[in-house]
């Protein structure tokens, strides 16, 4: 997509420090990249209507949080057919943070944050088990996050 939008060493720079710091302001970016704080907010309203950069938010530690259990869950379909509709189901389940729909052993592979055990057991149990599509499920518990990046912008 880069490509086609043929985007330039100032909209890679762009990108970069907002990934690292998004609470910068453009007229502070625009100094620090030499240019204008309108030359930033037309780049980066450029890089949103592409689809490139996508909304703004917080990272927060989850576990100041109270959410002390980060689990992955393989889910395997019984048929391949039924993604979206699972996809949709498990969207509709807030302790899902993340879903991806893989290659590999698993159809789909899930992140969730719990504030406990119990939490995760009845997410489990009670709501994913039950979602019509999913035939069964392997869950890894996070010991411990060794770090957590976006990809360098070269």
């Amino acid at each position: 997509m880069a490509s086609k939008l043929n985007l330039d060493k100032l909209d890679l720079q762009i990108i970069h420090h907002m990934m690292n710091d998004a609470t910068i302001s453009y007229a502070e970016l625009g100094k620090k990249l030499f240019v204008s704080a309108g030359t930033i907010h037309v780049r980066i309203k450029k890089l949103q209507d592409a689809g490139i950069v996508k909304g703004t938010r917080f990272s927060v530690d989850l576990k100041q949080l109270g959410y002390d259990v980060i689990a992955f869950i393989g889910i395997y379909l019984k048929e391949s057919s039924m993604y979206d509709a699972v996809a949709k189901e498990l969207h509709k389940l807030p302790e899902i943070v993340r879903l991806n729909y893989t290659t590999g052993n698993y159809s789909m592979f899930a992140e969730i944050a719990c504030r406990d055990i119990e939490e995760l057991k009845m997410v489990l149990h009670d709501q994913l088990q039950k979602i019509k599509g999913i035939e069964r499920t392997e869950t890894f518990i996070s010991l411990d996050e060794s770090f957590n990046r976006s990809v360098k912008i070269t």
